[in-house]
């Protein structure tokens, strides 16, 4: 069985999933995986058998389609700045903040897979932003935003994001999250700026809507 690397992985994503745009935000174009494809049906150890981490890249994830509707919707937010987009998966947020207008947009994402979906996804909607396959928690390169999808799924996770997020907002970097209720989002430090229902995937969520709120530190 042939294993996947992330500089083959172009012909596999485009052949598990379909280009479309999330129901939340029909100015993106991804490829994404559908009932059509059977990649969100795989066991995580089916996929490790060829290489492959958990394909998080291959869906719109509440958090993420509720934040990139709020950029669109408020391109003040990046328009002229400097712009990551915090745990990336399949580039959304931040081809999102890229059609806001951001001056430079990073997309990061440990999976280096993701650098293979990011980059197809940014073809497809003719923007560019740049891809940084390393864990930049604690990390400070001078970004004037830092936009995070759906990042409180971990408690381990979340417990190292609030210091990071807090010590560049302090800086003066302006941090906003978006988040369905996951079970670790802080219950203190954040303040609303807007709520959406976003349509998701039962499979995957146990739902059809989720309540997608997008947050900022003050």
């Amino acid at each position: 069985m042939t294993r996947l690397t992330p500089a083959s992985a172009s012909k596999f994503i485009l052949d598990n999933t379909a280009l479309m745009a999330p129901p939340h935000v029909p100015e993106v174009l991804l490829h994404l995986a559908d009932e059509a494809h059977d990649l969100w049906l795989r066991t995580e150890e089916e996929l490790a058998e060829i290489g492959l981490p958990p394909p998080f890249w291959a869906f719109a994830w509440a958090g993420g389609q509720g934040l990139a509707r709020y950029v669109l919707d408020h391109p003040a937010t990046v328009r002229g700045k400097t712009v990551l987009d915090f745990a990336s998966g399949s580039g959304l947020v931040a081809i999102a903040a890229a059609k806001a207008g951001a001056t430079k947009v990073v997309a990061a994402d440990i999976d280096p897979f993701c650098g293979t979906a990011v980059g197809l996804n940014l073809e497809a909607n003719g923007v560019k932003a740049e891809f940084l396959g390393a864990d930049c928690i604690g990390t400070d390169a001078g970004w004037d935003v830092v936009l995070a999808g759906d990042v409180f799924y971990d408690k381990v996770f979340a417990d190292r994001l609030m210091p990071w997020f807090k010590t560049l907002r302090k800086r003066g970097a302006d941090i906003v999250v978006g988040d369905p209720g996951r079970s670790y989002l802080p219950r203190s430090g954040l303040e609303p700026l807007a709520a959406y229902e976003v349509p998701v995937t039962r499979v995957l969520e146990d739902a059809e809507v989720k309540r997608t709120t997008v947050w900022r530190l003050p």
